[in-house]
């Protein structure tokens, strides 16, 4: 869920137009839920509900940043708990300049002090009441509310060594809780960097994983571009084999659209084979997959002309709905095949431990056809993209490192059993459950 608390805030000027903070991160008072959403006890009531049919409530939290009509910045207790410049100075939002060996403190400071846009002051957590301020709400919202886990917003914005306490702190009272850092992050190494990760850096941060940029980027380049030496296919490829600089890649988010972002369809052209590869990918890959409400009965829409026109309602459930997608009935033919294949999928990565907990093996793309299992003892998964405007013949013999043992196969959305060989048509993909 985006923010819930406060945002008491009139309309601002923003790159998109005159804007509200309908959206939750412009907090104005950190101990109140927004009345728009009904306040304290329906929180509690959508989380006491979800907890009892089994759902668990992950919830953002923004350290970075509070809306100009908190007190935080109206009245701050001393001048220091905001970060101050002689001008106001926007941040450059290279993430780079965190972690680069050649690079310089002026550019740092920038990255980390500065501000969004003026109407969000930049909190100084390196101010050990700021800080104090703030672990103590994040520990109270767990307690008081019971959510289960933080995706932490503008992750790399914040003081690293804030970071690490907040996280330390939620993890010692809190040992189940899951934490993930939005973290929009340029390469592979930068998004390692804000996690636990492998490499000699200057600073090690502790967040167990981050929402993973670059292997969206990479999934979307795999659909939409073609086949190349580090293009198409090949990037993504390319983005896995980098996970070794990960401590614990399949703790990462792994997604196809967000709310910041031009909606899944859209960007696909609305075409259903492409729907089908990306749904395959994010329920199949290492990690752990997020699907933007309404992309799993084609919504879409572009940032046109602000980021609204990505986070419409859910057409159904509100007063006055003309239709209501939430069931079948609501929907039209496309809706429905979208719906139904993303269902399948779902449940049945519900009941495989491999593409839970499984491990992940991949093979070069050859010629815009890109082949990668998931297995563990229990099962072993076969996943398989034509990516290429060619028709693709697959012999199950030719990745023996995985498939011996195996007799056949049966494809997961369709129920179709097979043996020996998989014909895949242009940009067609399966996903395969390998039979003994």
């Amino acid at each position: 869920m985006t923010p819930v608390l406060e945002n008491d805030m009139p309309l601002q000027s923003e790159q998109a137009g005159m804007m509200a903070g309908y959206h939750g991160y412009w907090f104005t008072n950190h101990y109140a839920i927004d009345k728009r959403l009904g306040g304290e006890n329906a929180y509690k009531k959508l989380i006491d509900a979800a907890h009892a049919k089994g759902i668990k409530i992950i919830q953002d939290a923004v350290y970075n940043h509070v809306g100009n009509e908190h007190w935080m910045y109206k009245d701050a207790p001393a001048k220091d708990w905001i970060n101050q410049w002689p001008a106001y100075t926007n941040t450059n939002h290279r993430d780079e300049a965190i972690f680069d060996l050649m690079g310089n403190a002026a550019d740092k400071k920038v990255m980390l002090d500065g501000w969004f846009v003026p109407h969000l002051p930049d909190i100084n957590q390196r101010n050990p009441f700021v800080a104090n301020f703030l672990v103590q709400h994040a520990l109270w919202t767990v307690e008081e509310f019971g959510i289960d886990g933080w995706r932490v917003d503008t992750y790399k914005y914040c003081d690293e060594q804030f970071m690490n306490n907040v996280n330390s702190a939620l993890e010692k009272d809190f040992p189940t809780i899951s934490i993930f850092g939005e973290a929009v992050a340029n390469t592979v190494a930068g998004s390692a960097y804000f996690t636990k990760n492998n490499m000699q850096t200057t600073f090690k941060h502790n967040a167990p994983g981050t929402t993973d940029f670059p292997l969206s980027y990479a999934m979307m380049d795999a659909i939409n571009k073609p086949f190349g030496w580090t293009e198409g296919v090949n990037k993504l490829y390319m983005t896995l084999s980098q996970d070794l600089l990960y401590q614990a890649p399949e703790k990462n988010c792994i997604f196809l659209d967000n709310h910041d972002m031009e909606r899944f369809v859209s960007m696909i052209g609305s075409d259903m084979n492409k729907y089908k590869m990306g749904m395959n990918l994010l329920f199949t890959l290492r990690g752990i997959p997020q699907l933007y409400y309404g992309t799993e009965l084609w919504m879409k829409n572009f940032k046109d002309p602000n980021d609204g026109m990505v986070r419409l309602d859910f057409p159904g459930g509100f007063p006055n709905d003309e239709k209501d997608k939430r069931m079948a009935s609501g929907r039209d033919q496309t809706e429905n095949t979208a719906f139904n294949y993303v269902k399948t999928l779902a449940n049945f990565r519900k009941s495989n431990t491999a593409l839970q907990t499984g491990k992940m093996m991949q093979w070069l793309p050859n010629d815009g056809l890109y082949v990668y299992f998931r297995y563990d003892q229990g099962s072993t998964v076969m996943i398989l993209m034509n990516t290429s405007n060619k028709t693709k013949s697959v012999s199950l013999a030719n990745y023996g490192e995985r498939t011996n043992g195996f007799k056949g196969f049966k494809d997961v959305v369709t129920g179709v059993l097979g043996v020996n060989k998989i014909d895949l048509a242009p940009m067609e993909s399966r996903v395969v459950l390998l039979t003994k």
